[in-house]
């Protein structure tokens, strides 16, 4: 019995797993970047997910920005924005209801939690 019980819940487990990574991250996807100063930047990507490549477009104070180098590895990905002459390098996660995203610009960087846009 106690064997049964073990091997139903790795097998749950195993379920869990798999459903996380395969959540999709092609679409819409906003959040807010919160500076140390206390500013407050609106995010907006929207994705697109082409085997292990990554592209799309992040919406910028002039309009949509390329994504380059993007790259996705299971449920880490990373890609790179241009802003002004200034590279953003990005490395992010895939959660089931969210994106956990990294930003850095040389030596300083950002954390913030991005939401899928069902607009």
């Amino acid at each position: 019995m106690k064997k049964l019980f073990f091997l139903s819940a790795l097998l749950l487990c195993s379920i869990a797993v798999c459903l996380a990574t395969t959540v999709s991250l092609n679409g819409g996807w906003y959040g807010t970047l919160k500076t140390d100063d206390g500013t407050q930047y609106p995010l907006e990507y929207h994705f697109k997910v082409d085997g292990d490549k990554l592209s799309g477009t992040a919406k910028g104070p002039e309009g949509d920005l390329p994504i380059t180098d993007g790259k996705i590895n299971g449920n880490h990905f990373t890609f790179s924005v241009t802003l002004e002459n200034i590279y953003l390098a990005h490395n992010g996660e895939i959660y089931p209801d969210s994106i956990s995203l990294d930003i850095a610009s040389g030596d300083k960087s950002a954390h913030t939690v991005l939401k899928r846009n069902d607009k």
